[in-house]
């Protein structure tokens, strides 16, 4: 493995941010601004933490910490996701 872009969990996190972002944008304005931001930020952040983890990975413990920050904006994530579908079946 010579880059985090190798890591099949960055490719999908990649992939969840480059779905969300473009659709958080579509949000109505009133969204966009809260919800919407929190999700592209939660959504941002599941791989930014991936990446500064790989950084990191001479130290195994702070590898797995980057890691663990990744898996819970995964969580918030899938969250505001979750609000967001129950907020447009209203």
């Amino acid at each position: 493995m010579s880059s985090y872009r190798d890591l099949d969990i960055y490719k999908i996190g990649l992939e969840l941010f480059y779905i969300v972002h473009p659709a958080s944008l579509k949000l109505p304005k009133y969204e966009m601004y809260e919800l919407g931001s929190q999700l592209r930020r939660s959504s941002d952040s599941l791989v930014t933490n991936i990446v500064e983890g790989y950084g990191r990975k001479a130290y195994k413990a702070e590898f797995i910490r980057f890691l663990t920050f990744s898996w819970s904006s995964c969580l918030e994530t899938v969250n505001h996701l979750e609000k967001l579908i129950i907020c447009i079946k209203i």
